[in-house]
């Protein structure tokens, strides 16, 4: 039986690896690491982690990550793990001008966490969730708190749990920040991951949805503490699209 790859890098994210090329184009000669990454995406497509979460049951074993040099690296996981996700995401989280890979690691027994690769592999990551078929989804990577780094997000167990969790990446470790209950960003069989971060008026925010999908809702760290602005009450994708642009309602 021949398994096919369906999930496609998200258009969000497919424009930031644009401009990071942008970017090391723009850079010094000798700025850019000799191992820089441009892109990544996954293979080897397989079904031994059948949770089917994201509409089948067909995850990958494999992150592909194309170099500046013109080299591939290919990065395979154990038996115990699949990459139970959309698409690989690369943002700069350590401020050095050269994208790092984020992705969603699965494991047999312990379910989900988020895990951090570069050039030379697996960076760090937050713990599993700890139970099989247990999930998370990444809203996005930004420096959420203005003080000049950079923090990862995802929403724990979006069908359950409905958590956002805000963690900081520094010193190659990832530590947790923050924890918001009553936040979504995905329902079970749905193929993409809804909404993002979004800069419209200076400082980023988190687009997400209300726990029972009821309301829009903007989320931004201002004044030392979390705010949650509802923006609407139509959660479709398209809803959710025009809040990333920074249309009106």
């Amino acid at each position: 039986m021949q398994i096919r790859a369906r999930r496609l890098l998200s258009r969000p994210w497919r424009g930031l690896a644009r401009r990071v090329l942008l970017a090391l184009c723009l850079l010094p000669p000798g700025v850019a690491t000799a191992q820089t990454i441009l892109s990544a995406g996954y293979d080897m497509p397989t079904t031994r982690y059948p949770h089917g979460v994201l509409g089948d049951s067909i995850e990958h074993i494999t992150l592909v990550l194309d170099l500046s040099t013109g080299e591939e690296k290919r990065f395979v996981l154990p038996d115990e793990l699949v990459f139970e996700d959309t698409a690989p995401r690369l943002a700069d989280l350590d401020g050095d001008g050269a994208a790092e890979v984020i992705v969603v690691e699965s494991s047999q027994t312990s379910g989900a966490r988020l895990a951090i690769y570069g050039p030379n592999g697996r960076i760090a990551a937050t713990p599993h969730i700890g139970t099989r078929f247990r999930w998370l989804a990444p809203v996005g990577a930004a420096d959420l708190d203005g003080d000049g780094r950079v923090e990862v997000a995802f929403v724990d167990r979006p069908h359950l749990a409905k958590t956002l969790n805000v963690y900081r990446f520094e010193d190659g470790r990832l530590t947790q920040w923050a924890m918001l209950s009553g936040l979504t960003n995905h329902r079970i069989g749905e193929r993409d991951i809804a909404g993002g971060i979004r800069t419209c008026r200076g400082h980023p925010e988190m687009i997400v949805a209300s726990a029972n999908w009821a309301s829009l809702v903007a989320v931004s760290f201002k004044a030392g503490e979390w705010v949650q602005t509802p923006i609407g009450t139509d959660t479709s994708r398209a809803a959710f699209a025009q809040a990333m642009a920074c249309l009106p309602e």
